[in-house]
């Protein structure tokens, strides 16, 4: 759990809806953009309550929800399924967030029909505003076609995790110079390509920060420093939900595992000496029905 000291609450924005020239003007204006993964209704509506300006419903999903090894197992009918709850519960809180939706792997890879066909769905089906994709190279025919089909998309470079076998797992990207040049030229072709924004994931700040200053569209960062034009962490992560280790670049805000763990604990209790549930848990009913009721068990011998 965080221990640093609480600092006072921004200024209260204006209520609506956040729409992507919104982003545009927290870059250039140097107002850093706030982003958390949500998964479903209760979190979905917290996270915008709470005064985050966007919702990733990452494909992170399968392991922090699902409890895969990886994130490579999610569908696309699960993803929508979850997309459209979390979309839900952010629509009911005063100020909206964009709500961005992650593409899982082979949604978008196999060819820009497939890719554009997928991303219809998270809009149309699940109400989400834009989606993200990994990678470059191939990708950025994807980023182009989706964009052409009138669908705003979000890039993601450094460590993409489904292509996290190729790279070696779960480890930083651009710690050599050759790696670092090609994650700039990588950003600037995303950029090119039509993307509003671009998550740098586990990347060192100085390449993320050189990125970040030749970019005209704004960079979120995760593992990447503080000279990103934002940051992104993934929801169980920050609320300490779930047991285990969590990355370097994680700060905990809340521990809700042992939280909920401990309230679980004190309910089995409960129940297992009948202290749960009490008079004030329970429906009455009226002394003559029980009456009535006890008389006609009696009756029919029941």
């Amino acid at each position: 759990m965080s221990t640093r000291p609480r600092r006072p609450a921004p200024a209260t924005p204006a209520p609506g809806k956040v729409a992507l020239p919104d982003l545009a003007g927290q870059k250039a204006e140097g107002v850093p953009i706030a982003m958390v993964t949500a998964y479903d209704a209760p979190s979905g509506q917290a996270a915008a309550e709470a005064g985050v300006d966007i919702i990733l419903v990452g494909d992170s999903a399968a392991m922090t929800v699902l409890g895969h090894d990886s994130t490579m197992p999610i569908t696309l009918d699960e993803m929508i399924v979850l997309t459209a709850a979390a979309t839900r519960g952010a629509s009911r809180a005063e100020r909206a967030p964009l709500v961005i939706a992650d593409m899982p792997f082979m949604s978008f890879q196999p060819s820009d029909r497939d890719a554009i066909v997928a991303a219809g769905r998270f809009v149309k089906e699940a109400g989400a505003d834009a989606v993200k994709v990994e990678g470059a190279g191939p990708t950025l025919e994807r980023i182009r076609a989706i964009g052409g089909a009138g669908i705003p998309v979000m890039g993601h470079l450094g460590l993409t995790p489904q292509s996290a076998t190729q790279l070696g797992g779960f480890k930083a990207q651009g710690r050599t110079a050759d790696a670092a040049l090609q994650l700039v030229e990588d950003a600037i072709l995303v950029q090119e390509a039509g993307a509003f924004a671009l998550v740098l994931e586990c990347v060192p700040a100085e390449i993320a920060g050189a990125i970040t200053e030749r970019l005209r569209i704004p960079t979120i960062g995760i593992g990447a420093g503080n000279r990103t034009d934002g940051q992104v962490l993934v929801w169980h992560d920050l609320l300490g939900l779930g047991a285990g280790s969590s990355p370097r670049f994680v700060e905990r805000y809340a521990d809700l595992h042992r939280a909920s763990v401990d309230a679980l604990g004190r309910y089995v209790a409960d129940v297992r000496s009948r202290a749960f549930p009490e008079a004030r848990h329970t429906y009455a009913i009226a002394d003559d029905e029980l009456a009535a009721f006890q008389a006609g068990l009696a009756a029919a011998a029941l």
